[in-house]
């Protein structure tokens, strides 16, 4: 499938960081004065909730934003200046999921037989958790009434399609510049397991990394994260219960020297989970992300070449 996307004029931002807008600024990119082949993406931490999809849906806003990854584009948000563009979705997960197939789409939501196309059993859909969600985190269901496909459809147009347009272009022009690209998936993840997971009532780790069990990225590349972060104190374990969703086995390409990893940070180390704010030790956090994207940095600059 190819996507098009229209990007709005870049604009200078007060630091010196250039934003360019796409999608009517329910997307963006971060650039610093200068970018490597590093790609950060924040797909989760969107928090525009139109009036539209409130009123539609049947919880309390506050219910409703149990899918976000709280705060993660934040937590990033000094990538640009250190060298890394940063893609964000401004939009909610609960309303719109990039990290899926296009259509990931659950019958039982719609008013209408759904077209051939559509990817209705996946267990992504089977779990509630499609492209466009039936149920938030906790398991509550969504919406009040049956969508269209008309609906579905318009969401994936104008927001899917932008988002990996955007997502493409930049690892497209750092492949281009750089022989070879690395896109960081940014998340984060209820502190214990839930209900029906494998880690089911148990604390997770700090970070988990995800790789698709080694087939997304270069082992050296995970080894750098990994290390960098267990340097700082914190447990890092790989692909369980999280191997990467859509973004990473798509967009990693170690054969084409395009690699992708995505990273899972255990909520409960930078937010209450409860009433959703940030906590002091999210500061501790951000400087370790931040040591993270120089260690990727300094990767791009002499190990890369050897890979």
């Amino acid at each position: 499938m190819t996507f098009a996307a229209r990007p709005n004029p870049a604009s200078i931002q007060p630091d010196g960081q250039t934003r360019t807008i796409l999608a009517d600024g329910m997307i963006d990119i971060l650039r610093g004065p200068v970018s490597g082949p590093v790609i950060y993406a924040s797909p989760h931490s969107g928090q525009v909730y139109t009036p539209e999809f409130l009123a539609a849906s049947r919880l309390d806003p506050l219910t409703l934003r149990r899918s976000e990854d709280f705060c993660v584009d934040h937590l990033f948000a000094m990538a640009p200046a250190l060298g890394a563009p940063l893609l964000r979705a401004h939009f909610p997960r609960a309303y719109l999921d990039v990290n899926r197939q296009p259509y990931e789409l659950d019958q039982g939501m719609f008013d209408a037989p759904l077209p051939a196309h559509c990817n209705t059993r996946s267990p992504r859909v089977v779990g509630g958790l499609g492209t466009i969600a039936r149920l938030v985190a906790d398991g509550h269901e969504i919406y009040r009434q049956k969508l269209s496909f008309a609906e579905a459809e318009a969401r994936i147009d104008q927001l899917y399609r932008p988002y990996h347009a955007a997502l493409t272009g930049l690892l497209a022009q750092a492949k281009a510049d750089y022989g070879h690209a690395l896109l960081i998936d940014c998340h984060s993840m209820p502190s214990i397991g839930g209900h029906g997971e494998q880690d089911s009532g148990h604390r997770r780790p700090d970070f988990i990394l995800g790789d698709r069990f080694g087939t997304s990225a270069d082992p050296a590349i995970v080894q750098v994260i990994e290390d960098c972060l267990t340097a700082q104190g914190f447990r890092v374990v790989r692909n369980n219960p999280y191997a990467g969703g859509h973004c990473t086995s798509h967009y990693g390409r170690p054969r084409q020297d395009i690699h992708a990893v995505q990273i899972e940070i255990n909520r409960a180390l930078y937010m209450d989970e409860r009433r959703m704010v940030l906590i002091p030790q999210a500061e501790q956090v951000r400087l370790g992300l931040e040591n993270l994207i120089k260690a990727l940095a300094l990767w791009a600059q002499t190990l890369a070449p050897a890979l």
